[in-house]
């Protein structure tokens, strides 16, 4: 409706719709967030949980709201029928722009329960948002490099215990736990300096897929393998406030989490980190040979 707009004044006005409706949300999400904190009943906390969720839905809906209203962008969705909010997924995807967390939370809003990502512990020092995270359990990570540990292997496990209580409290709140296997955005210099065996993608990552499944192997079933590509180029996120991002095509695949992999031992096992190793490799060469397909049509 407002894309005829100049493309500079639609990315500041669309920059303050975010923070308005980022302040709002987050300061009415801090009401249940601190209730939840004082009264140390599971049952309240569970309600504070589902309450906050519903806030956070409404935040995300809002921001899909000004998308509508000043972007045109054709969306090419496909796979997520069937979905249930009262399901526990994880949910893995190639990672190529900011832009894919609004994509991602536009078109799983309310038709899965709220994505929930691990973030660096640092984060949650961010303003606003910061605080916000920790009322939604975002599980905050301290990883220890492996030169670290060897100078001090006391640490050692403390990150899959991290795990292990974050993921505690999902078992009473379903939940999708967002993982990009590849742990950074892809870049053309990135992926020349990995040397990756990918076209399209970097190398995976397994060991977030892993301390996931090992720490809640008995409650998730399905992993959800989504493929992002923008037809017209991978786009900054000042081009995407600006409107400029005409073309999004998402595909969802739901799959099968096989038993094997879960609650093995990722960091004690080597076969088991064998066999995670190998799966997720299977998913990247499928996801690489779907995004050059893709990029076939557009072209």
């Amino acid at each position: 409706m407002l894309n005829f707009l100049p493309k500079p004044l639609l990315g500041v006005l669309n920059s303050l719709l975010l923070a308005v409706n980022t302040v709002f949300w987050c300061v009415l999400l801090y009401i249940p967030g601190i209730l939840k904190l004082i009264i140390p009943i599971r049952a309240w906390r569970v309600f504070c949980t589902r309450l906050i969720i519903g806030i956070s839905e409404c935040w995300v809906a809002c921001n899909s709201g000004w998308m509508r209203l000043t972007h045109r962008t054709t969306w090419d969705v496909s796979g997520v029928e069937g979905l249930s909010r009262e399901g526990w997924y994880l949910v893995m995807s190639n990672h190529q722009s900011w832009v894919d967390i609004f994509a991602l939370q536009h078109i799983f809003n309310r038709r899965i329960p709220f994505l929930k990502f691990f973030l660096k512990q640092e984060l949650i020092w961010v303003p606003v948002i910061g605080l916000a995270w920790w009322a939604l359990d975002f599980p905050f990570m301290k990883r220890y490099s492996r030169e670290y540990l060897q100078k001090h292997p006391e640490k050692r496990g403390e990150d899959m215990e991290a795990t292990r209580r974050a993921c505690e409290k999902f078992r009473y709140t379903p939940v999708s736990v967002m993982n990009f296997p590849e742990g950074t955005r892809f870049t053309p210099g990135k992926h020349d300096g990995q040397k990756s065996p990918y076209k399209h993608l970097l190398r995976p990552k397994a060991g977030g897929t892993a301390f996931v499944l090992e720490a809640m192997g008995d409650t998730l079933s399905t992993l959800l393998d989504i493929t992002i590509a923008y037809p017209n180029g991978r786009p900054g996120l000042w081009e995407f406030m600006c409107g400029r991002v005409t073309h999004i095509v998402i595909r969802v695949e739901q799959v099968p989490i096989p038993e094997h992999l879960l609650g093995g031992s990722y960091s004690e096992d080597e076969n088991h980190r064998q066999r995670v190793k190998q799966w997720q490799e299977a998913l990247w060469e499928r996801k690489d040979r779907e995004l050059e397909e893709l990029k076939s049509r557009a072209g």
